[in-house]
């Protein structure tokens, strides 16, 4: 059954792929961003992508004007008020858009004279006044309402330039008891379940993450959407992980988890960016 959830998402994925365009008139490469979806933000995974200038803002797709978010006024899980000011636009395919941080003085009420709004109908210019610790720039969501699920904007927007590169520093492996191992200096360990962990970088986060034992894949977390399970955003491996198992703590981001069975084990981990370039790492360890 979770194969098929999985399959039936890339299905959904694949059809959305490049189906906005940019939603601001200042175009970024790939690796400026402010902030990336999926990435540790205060105490949640960002569900948002966050741009790194000030610019006007435009709708990315034909839609319909849904609801203009005044600052500080909607308290839901994918509409925080950190948000600021917002546009929300619908879409076809259950899709909504959602422009944060805008400008209050900026808003162009005259692009909502009509419900219908044009792709590249600029309607405000980034401001600040979401929670971006002083930062002015556009704050932009997707939301499927349908599957209860937001999407990684990056999937549906043109991409440009080079992604950030994805690292290896330290590998760290927790059981169940809580114990801490160092995948490269402690590679004798007790059979078991383990949650395995790399050292985060600052702002480059994986598109997706895997995780195999001896060839076998055994699980694989990826930042194409972030679900809402009990009222709290998670990313999709094995099961729903939420920010307490993917965070732990502002040091470590979860790779995945693996049973090590008594003997030799070659712990296998991949990070693949957006455009498919992958980082590979190999521990060997014996398990008791």
């Amino acid at each position: 059954m979770k194969k098929n959830i999985c399959f039936l998402y890339a299905i959904l994925i694949s059809a959305y792929t490049f189906a906005f365009d940019w939603p601001q008139e200042q175009v970024i490469q790939s690796d400026q961003f402010y902030s990336y979806f999926g990435q540790l933000r205060g105490d949640t995974i960002s569900n948002s992508l966050i741009f790194s200038e000030i610019s006007d803002v435009k709708a990315a797709d034909d839609g319909y004007l849904t609801i203009i978010i005044n600052e500080y006024s909607d308290h839901t899980d994918f509409f925080p008020s950190a948000l600021g000011n917002a546009v929300v636009l619908s879409h076809a395919d259950n899709l909504l858009t959602v422009y944060g941080n805008i400008d209050n003085d900026s808003l162009k009420k005259d692009a909502f004279k009509e419900n219908s709004i044009k792709a590249g109908t600029v309607f405000g210019t980034s401001g600040n006044s979401a929670w971006q610790q002083g930062h002015s720039s556009l704050e932009f969501q997707v939301i499927d309402i349908k599957n209860n699920t937001a999407i990684n904007p990056r999937l549906l927007m043109p991409r440009v330039g080079k992604e950030l590169p994805l690292y290896y520093n330290e590998v760290f492996l927790y059981g169940k008891n809580g114990k801490q191992y160092n995948a490269a200096t402690q590679n004798v360990l007790p059979s078991g379940i383990y949650k395995v962990y790399k050292k985060r970088q600052n702002i480059a986060v994986p598109y997706k993450t895997r995780v195999a034992i001896n060839g076998t894949i055994v699980d694989q977390i990826s930042y194409d959407l972030l679900r809402q399970d009990d009222n709290q955003i998670c990313a999709s491996g094995k099961k729903n992980y939420t920010k307490a198992l993917l965070y732990p703590n502002r040091d470590l981001q979860l790779l995945g988890e693996a049973t090590l069975t008594p003997g030799k084990n070659a712990l296998q981990l991949t990070l693949s960016d957006i455009l498919g370039k992958e980082v590979n790492a190999t521990y060997l360890l014996t398990i008791y």
